[in-house]
């Protein structure tokens, strides 16, 4: 076996290893309000997470050419650039989800890998591709936007409807409606984050053949491989910010788990489907958050948003650095 094979296959399982974290790291985006509200328990949430997880994933690869082929001119990348791309997405996962601030594993892999292109073409800032950068932003920034906005009306909507219904009533339809909103969330979850991963493996697959530059078209098996790695992850649970995303941001009831998970999950199918890498994570903390503000600004622990903001803004610009710095290293002993 030669050098280069092995050192794709190892791209391949740091690939897979990212895709674990990123499932057990974002699992708190499709179960935390269905496990706060007392829905379903933990282990019954985390599995139906992980099978809707596992079905999102075969919906499309649009998402996967935006990060495999539009951030990084595939002609300038090379396995290396790859590998570091990874590993700096995998150490800024690890240290958030150790803190328990619900970051964005999609961010933190485009930011590593501008990084290690930077870095791997001796700092020249032309092989990273306007256009895919654009679409990272207008994804970045706008999905979180439209989570709130969406989140807040479909809340004043449902106030509204349900203005003469019990409390009993509300509750007891509610817990019902939201293991579809939930299920809803997992499904749409798998479709745009596995497919970050189906994108590095395709383009570290082609880098090994010498074809950067061919026509970007993701394998079944890399497929299959992501959604089993992002369903393995979501299983394994991510307590954490599941604590954070279910209890510290907003007390949640039923009626308002379904109203967050309801929208964004909307916001995220219809971002994948246009192939715009977004964050799950912005998109469901701030559809909570507008969920929360459509009652009373007061009832949003502002602290705890103010926190995660944090995480946010540093992802990028942190992962970019770390991609920096891992591929020189890299570049240096190897």
């Amino acid at each position: 076996m030669d050098s280069n094979l092995l050192f794709l296959l190892a791209i391949i399982f740091v690939a897979v290893t990212f895709d674990y974290i990123n499932g057990f790291h974002d699992t708190a985006n499709a179960i935390a309000t269905v496990v706060s509200t007392r829905v379903l328990s933990p282990l019954a949430a985390v599995a139906m997470a992980a099978f809707f997880n596992f079905i999102g994933a075969f919906t499309g690869t649009q998402v996967a050419k935006t990060v495999g082929a539009d951030i990084v001119d595939p002609s300038n990348s090379n396995q290396t650039i790859v590998i570091c791309s990874l590993l700096a997405a995998i150490i800024w996962n690890l240290i958030t989800w150790w803190l328990g601030l619900p970051s964005s594993s999609s961010h933190a892999l485009i930011g590593g890998l501008i990084g290690a292109g930077i870095s791997g073409n001796g700092f020249r800032l032309d092989v990273i591709k306007g256009d895919g950068v654009l679409k990272v932003l207008i994804g970045l920034i706008g999905s979180p936007i439209f989570g709130f906005l969406i989140g807040y009306v479909v809340m004043v909507l449902l106030n509204w409807l349900l203005i003469k219904a019990t409390p009993h009533f509300v509750n007891t339809w509610f817990r019902r409606l939201q293991l579809f909103s939930a299920a809803f969330m997992a499904f749409s979850h798998g479709g745009n984050d596995a497919q970050k991963t189906m994108g590095i493996i395709t383009l570290a697959i082609l880098t090994y053949e010498g074809r950067p530059g061919s026509t970007f078209q993701v394998p079944i098996w890399v497929i299959l491989l992501a959604a089993s790695a992002m369903a393995a992850g979501t299983a394994s649970g991510g307590w954490r910010i599941i604590r954070t995303m279910g209890s510290k941001i907003v007390d949640l009831k039923p009626v308002n788990g379904f109203a967050a998970e309801t929208s964004a999950a909307t916001v995220i199918e219809t971002a994948s489907r246009l192939g715009f890498p977004v964050s799950t994570t912005h998109v469901i903390s701030t559809a909570i958050v507008g969920v929360g503000a459509s009652h009373r600004l007061s009832a949003v622990r502002w602290s705890t948003v103010g926190n995660i903001v944090k995480a946010w803004v540093f992802t990028i610009p942190v992962c970019i650095m770390l991609g920096i710095v891992i591929e020189s290293v890299f570049s240096f002993f190897f």
